[in-house]
């Protein structure tokens, strides 16, 4: 059974024959097509389908490659569909200037069905990962921009996110983490606090000791948190994260009461970061520690809130930081 075709190639080929056997080749190939005999007509075509790949000669009347090129690349909306010549003339000055343009690429004819569909092939791969990097980077800052709102709440955690963010990626970057498990690292870092939108004001803002009560309410915000994302597949990973944050090596934590490695690796990371941040920065509750004060604290917790092998991690990455800003310029 033939799978629907889900990419869609424009062919813009003045050569008749030539197009309709480029059609059906690529159709073969389970794509679905679309065709025009020039620029212009390519254009009008675009207005009702837009492609995920243009190929497209370089001499036609009416409208000619290059031409087509600089009409496509001036619509906004337009500006990330590879774009690929497909044309007879192959010396060097067009290569120059196809490149010149920002072509993707050039495949002079006669070509072969295997360099053409592989080329098409790699071409739909990259494109379909830029646009995953960028959903996924505008995704972070919608985040991080969520997590800043609802932490301007309280005016003395004001940057407290990316702080913790950028720290928590280094430890995980020293412990050689992968990839997968340095996203979620991230995203539990961005979100560790996001139940706390469930948390009354006057608790967030109180400069004295909780009581029992406000207490209560305030360790809430772990399973508050983890709840309100559940339902966000994307952001699973991110889960144990945002519940276990408040969790310590020795089980006295919350709120699970996890202790040494039943807490995962993740969370005990963002735990340091977390705390590190926390002493570093002037609170309601607290006034900032030295940065030097904040490192001896964390240290002293190894074995009863904090992990051994996450701090010495941690460690490293303050030393690397350290270094690379004595080595900048001045």
């Amino acid at each position: 059974m033939v799978e629907t075709p889900d990419r869609t190639i424009l062919i813009v080929e003045d050569h008749d024959v030539l197009r309709e056997g480029l059609q059906i080749l690529l159709e073969a190939e389970n794509y679905n097509v679309i065709t025009a005999a020039h620029g212009k007509a390519a254009l009008l075509q675009m207005e009702s389908a837009v492609p995920d790949l243009i190929l497209s000669d370089i001499s036609m009347p009416e409208m000619d490659g290059y031409e087509f090129y600089e009409a496509v690349r001036s619509h906004p909306e337009w500006m990330a569909i590879p774009f690929i010549f497909l044309t007879a003339r192959g010396d060097r000055a067009d290569l120059f200037t196809s490149r010149k343009m920002g072509v993707e690429d050039y495949l002079v004819k006669p070509v072969e069905r295997q360099a053409l569909v592989t080329t098409i092939h790699s071409r739909l791969e990259r494109s379909q990962q830029l646009m995953l990097a960028q959903l996924e980077q505008a995704y972070e800052a919608s985040l991080i921009m969520l997590a800043n709102a609802i932490e301007l709440r309280d005016r003395y955690t004001r940057g407290h996110v990316e702080r913790v963010m950028e720290l928590a990626v280094k430890i995980a970057e020293q412990l050689d983490l992968s990839e997968s498990q340095i996203n979620a690292v991230r995203f539990g870092a961005i979100l560790h606090d996001i139940g706390k939108i469930s948390i009354r004001e006057d608790v967030l803002r109180k400069a004295g000791p909780l009581d029992l009560s406000e207490w209560s309410e305030m360790k809430r915000h772990t399973t508050m948190g983890a709840t309100l994302l559940n339902d966000v597949p994307f952001l699973s990973s991110a889960l144990p994260i945002i519940l276990h944050h408040h969790e310590r090596w020795d089980g006295q934590g919350y709120p699970n009461g996890l202790a040494g490695e039943d807490i995962p690796l993740e969370a005990r990371i963002v735990t340091v970061a977390d705390a590190y941040d926390a002493m570093t920065s002037s609170r309601v509750y607290h006034n900032e520690d030295t940065s030097i004060e904040a490192l001896e604290e964390i240290v002293a917790g190894i074995g009863t809130r904090y992990d051994c092998q996450v701090v010495e991690a941690f460690v490293k990455a303050l030393e690397a930081e350290t270094r690379s800003s004595e080595d900048e310029p001045e």
